[in-house]
């Protein structure tokens, strides 16, 4: 039978959508679910250290952010329009994009970027178009960092001043439209503190693409389509976690971009992590009902109603267990969604 996406729906006021990260980011509230029982209890997220045993996992999203919003102009009968151009992923020379106003483009338009041009190659029915830039993708990515806008999220009045403000500390691997905000929590200081107890660290790449923040507009789960995310884990990590799920460790993931790495590599592979690594495309949406093979505990952040990230949320937690922390944290002031307060799923 469909499942109703209204049924991942709850009321938050405003006032609670964080505009930026307490500091320092550790002492952001902490609310701890035990996933069996649905008890709740609420700490500041420094506790985790109490939380976490010698011997658990945590695996990370090394994604670095880059600057993917420019802006430009499009001549339209002999006017010029301005634009904006949302970079998503690029490969070879040509980028995939969301272009607004789109309908003012069309196949074979050149955009001027103000020291780059983007011709107009192909636009799908999603709103997404192919742009080639006649550039490698590094040279777009620099170019972007020197000329574009940080991409926070829509519900975020202003950006941060600077690129660090959205980023995780542990940021490696450039390529991410928006940041792992569940990695927000973690400063140098928590990481020292969490490997001298004998927590060991291992790190996993997802480049966040739009296909993350994009709203379910489907009345069903089973009608939302999904967009795929290209994702790496290498060797040495897997095998450290295939022989912690073996030694029966947990494995702790921070944030849902790599519950949908582990998971997602796992579902493709016949269940577990191939011990000589992944890379390609994961295209896994996690709806209650899934049965995760990796992850033993989730640290993530409160999540937009009727969102994919809820309802993955809710398939590892269980919805009646999530909906009642979730209306609990909004009853107590929680901060939501990027730069708010996060949550423990044990």
């Amino acid at each position: 039978m469909p499942t109703p996406i209204a049924l991942f729906d709850y009321h938050l006021p405003p006032e609670q959508i964080a505009q930026f990260s307490v500091s320092p980011r550790d002492s952001s509230r902490m609310l701890a679910l035990d996933r069996k029982t649905g008890e709740r209890t609420h700490k500041a997220f420094r506790e985790i250290v109490d939380e976490l045993v010698e011997g658990d996992v945590l695996v990370m999203n090394n994604t670095k952010v880059f600057k993917a919003r420019l802006s430009g102009t499009v001549s339209v009968r002999g006017k010029k329009i301005e634009l904006e151009v949302f970079l998503l992923r690029g490969e070879g020379t040509r980028w995939s994009a969301m272009v607004r106003p789109g309908k003012k483009v069309a196949v074979g338009d050149w955009i001027d970027l103000r020291g780059m041009v983007a011709t107009v190659v192909e636009k799908r029915e999603d709103g997404v178009v192919t742009l080639e830039m006649n550039a490698t993708v590094d040279e777009v990515i620099a170019f972007a960092n020197s000329h574009g806008e940080i991409p926070v999220p829509p519900y975020v009045d202003q950006a941060p001043a600077k690129l660090d403000d959205y980023q995780t500390v542990y940021a490696k691997t450039v390529g991410s439209v928006a940041a792992p905000t569940a990695g927000f929590h973690f400063t140098d200081e928590l990481i020292a503190k969490l490997k001298a107890k004998g927590v060991q660290f291992e790190f996993v790449t997802l480049h966040v693409g739009i296909g993350t923040f994009r709203p379910v507009k489907t009345d069903t789960l089973e009608e939302h389509e999904m967009h795929a995310e290209f994702v790496t884990v290498d060797a040495e990590t897997a095998g450290r976690i295939n022989a912690a799920k073996r030694e029966g460790r947990r494995v702790v993931s921070v944030g849902t971009t790599t519950v949908r790495v582990l998971e997602g590599v796992a579902a493709q592979s016949g269940g577990s992590i191939p011990n000589d690594g992944f890379s390609g495309d994961v295209n896994l949406f996690i709806t209650p009902g899934f049965d995760f093979k990796v992850i033993d505990a989730l640290i993530t952040n409160f999540h937009l109603p009727k969102s994919t990230l809820l309802v993955l949320v809710s398939a590892f937690a269980g919805r009646e267990n999530v909906i009642a922390a979730y209306e609990e944290a909004v009853r107590l002031g929680y901060r939501f969604f990027s730069f708010g307060d996060a949550m423990f799923i044990r």
